[in-house]
């Protein structure tokens, strides 16, 4: 019973976790110079956390905001607009996303370790092995303890989101991994027959 409640919640999240950033993604107005409102306020706060943004967030989308997205646009291959069209709010929400796992899944390790955690999720789009896109490989089927446990609902913090900037932009600690586990949590020991390639503070890395 307890593990079927387990299945029932983490399908549940999924679903709606899923549905929520499509949702974001899909009925978000632009943002851009004059506006104003919560949906600049989360902006700047993201931005905020991703270390582009360095001031109090005001819900005003000035001159510094501009900026601070086109830094995030640079850095994140997206058009440099200085405005969050539909390229820029899939970005930001795959941002999160890979956040939220590097949250749910390596908070309390390393800031390495946790560069490490997302460029594993970088490393399995850019293999054959894995889906391609940023939404498939967070939420294919047990492939992440945190989106399982619900501990991807989890609000991330700027190291998630720092991490996950340091990984897109070429830091990889994991060497090319595509699998990482605590040993001391396995529940299927399949995982032992995968090569490791480096440990990284609980955390051991392979392919």
């Amino acid at each position: 019973m307890k593990n079927l409640k387990v299945l029932v919640f983490a399908l549940f999240t999924v679903l709606f976790l899923g549905f929520s950033h499509n949702s974001v993604e899909a009925h978000s107005p632009d943002l851009h110079e004059g506006v104003s409102g919560q949906d600049v306020t989360e902006l700047q706060s993201t931005l905020q956390k991703l270390g582009y943004f360095h001031t109090t967030p005001t819900g005003y989308y000035g001159s510094i905001t501009k900026e601070a997205v086109i830094q995030f646009q640079r850095d994140f291959n997206v058009p440099s607009t200085g405005f969050t069209g539909p390229l820029t709010r899939a970005k930001l929400s795959e941002v999160d996303m890979m956040a939220r796992v590097v949250n749910g899944e390596a908070r309390g390790e390393s800031y390495t370790g946790q560069v490490a955690v997302a460029a594993v999720i970088l490393n399995r789009m850019e293999s054959s092995a894995f889906p391609s896109s940023t939404y498939n490989v967070v939420f294919q089927r047990n492939a992440f303890t945190a989106v399982n446990d619900g501990q991807y609902s989890l609000k991330p913090n700027s190291s998630a989101y720092q991490a996950v900037k340091a990984a897109v932009k070429g830091s990889d600690p994991s060497l090319g991994a595509t699998y990482y586990y605590n040993p001391s949590g396995v529940t299927d020991t399949w995982i032992f027959s995968r090569t490791t390639i480096t440990k990284i503070g609980k955390h051991v890395f392979a392919k």
